[in-house]
């Protein structure tokens, strides 16, 4: 017999006194103000941080410059392991920490989530801005749950039955309108020096909240047992719900900012609105996640590749 999982009634996040929480969007994002990040922050601080980023999906820290690449990583290990991208180095002298430079061709203005590719994905992303453009490369974050509970009964329905295959080699060219660069061929080619194939659920239950999410993005090949025909056409219907404006936030990023969010819950997009002479350089560290379940409490699988994140 299947055991059903069914979404828990989230807690109402129980938040530290004096955590400053501003929310950002109605149905994402937060700020919070006078924490100075670091590896050294007491456990209820950590703890009250952890449930305003399950509540808000996606918080944010300004004037965090006093972070450099080895206190950012000892922060993230407070939320769990860290783990290094699959496939790109890590920024050298670090042993995980991945940096995205708009010169190395790591412009990453698609809708995503992080590395779902393989099994057990990163439940939490910690972002630092190094350098940013005087005008243009926001980012944007979407509330997955929020989208999924949104939907239609008929195509929450759909979703709760369907099964999709992602892997690194997705169609970067897709949305392009220009050629690519040398730089961007040459990430492509270490992003895809490894391919891999993973089949995850399209709506997994959250390990820490119960809620149900889509899991999506720019990294889905096609659906399980439909064609490419008929998996493109549902992949933008279901995409169009993700990234209604209601769904999202919007951060204008200044230097040492920080964004923390939940991987499990979010897709992601970086404006690549910034002139070509300009440069966008951010840092991110990733906390190992869990594999996903579905609602009939099935587990991703991979298909190809190393079975997880390591």
């Amino acid at each position: 017999m299947t055991l059903i999982a069914t979404p828990a009634v989230a807690a109402e996040p129980c938040l530290a006194p004096d955590l400053d929480v501003h929310p950002v969007g109605g149905r994402i994002g937060a700020e919070i103000r006078g924490v100075r990040l670091g590896p050294d922050l007491d456990d209820s601080t950590i703890s009250a941080i952890n449930a305003a980023l399950l509540r808000h999906k996606v918080i944010f820290f300004r004037g965090q410059s006093h972070l450099d690449d080895t206190a950012q990583e000892a922060f993230a290990s407070r939320f769990g392991e860290t783990v290094a991208h699959p496939t790109v180095p890590s920024v050298a002298g670090s042993s995980r920490l991945l940096e995205l430079d708009s010169k190395s061709g790591t412009r990453a203005n698609s809708w995503h989530t992080d590395v779902t590719f393989v099994e057990a994905y990163p439940k939490i992303s910690i972002l630092r801005g190094v350098v940013i453009p005087p005008a243009g490369g926001d980012t944007v974050w979407a509330n997955t749950a929020e989208a999924y509970n949104r939907l239609p009964d008929p195509l929450r329905a759909l979703a709760d039955s369907l099964w999709a295959i992602h892997t690194n080699t997705y169609d970067y060219a897709a949305n392009r309108s220009a050629p690519a660069t040398d730089a961007e061929l040459a990430y492509r080619e270490q992003f895809t020096s490894t391919v891999y194939e993973t089949e995850h659920p399209v709506v997994r239950v959250h390990p820490e909240t119960g809620e149900r999410s889509l899991v999506l993005g720019h990294f889905v090949q096609r659906f399980v047992g439909l064609s490419q025909r008929d998996s493109d056409r549902l992949k933008e219907l279901f995409h169009d719900h993700v990234t209604r404006l209601e769904n999202t936030v919007r951060w204008r990023w200044t230097q040492g900012d920080v964004a923390i969010w939940d991987n499990r819950a979010t897709q992601h997009y970086a404006v690549a609105d910034y002139d070509e002479s300009a440069r966008r350089v951010v840092r991110r560290a990733t906390v190992h996640g869990d594999v996903p379940v579905g609602i009939d409490g099935r587990r991703s699988r991979a298909r190809r590749g190393a079975p997880a994140l390591n």
